[in-house]
């Protein structure tokens, strides 16, 4: 058995064991749907849900690993049960930015853009 930070941290979901723990400790982390602490116990066959970039991520543990190995080991050691990412809102991505070097937003555009974003 090995805990679950070092286990998130071997397989390469987060690049460093701290950042693996705090993830945990902030509740980002669930272990057979329960909330982990860094401390939890992962053996194969578990259901590890990270959530991360605005969506939730779903592996299953086939490997135990508690050191850190190169990333075409890491990816043997779980499945990806994922459902896809969510698509982009297209309308909000073309109103939303400014193009690269445009300089700094006026009042009147930052405003629009808070409305179209549902800020303002």
């Amino acid at each position: 058995m090995t805990r679950i930070d070092q286990w998130t941290w071997a397989v390469r979901l987060y690049k460093t064991r701290s950042l693996a723990a705090a993830a945990v400790k902030a509740g980002h982390v669930r272990v057979n749907g329960e909330r982990a602490k860094p401390a939890t116990k992962v053996s194969v066959g578990d259901e590890v849900r990270v959530r991360a970039e605005g969506y939730e991520k779903v592996f299953e543990v086939v490997q135990l690993l508690s050191k850190r190995v190169g990333a075409p080991i890491a990816q043997q050691a779980y499945v990806d049960n994922s459902p896809p990412p969510p698509p982009k809102d297209e309308f909000f991505g073309a109103f939303g930015s400014r193009d690269r070097g445009a300089g700094r937003p006026t009042k009147r555009d930052r405003r629009e853009m808070e409305r179209l974003r549902g800020q303002g």
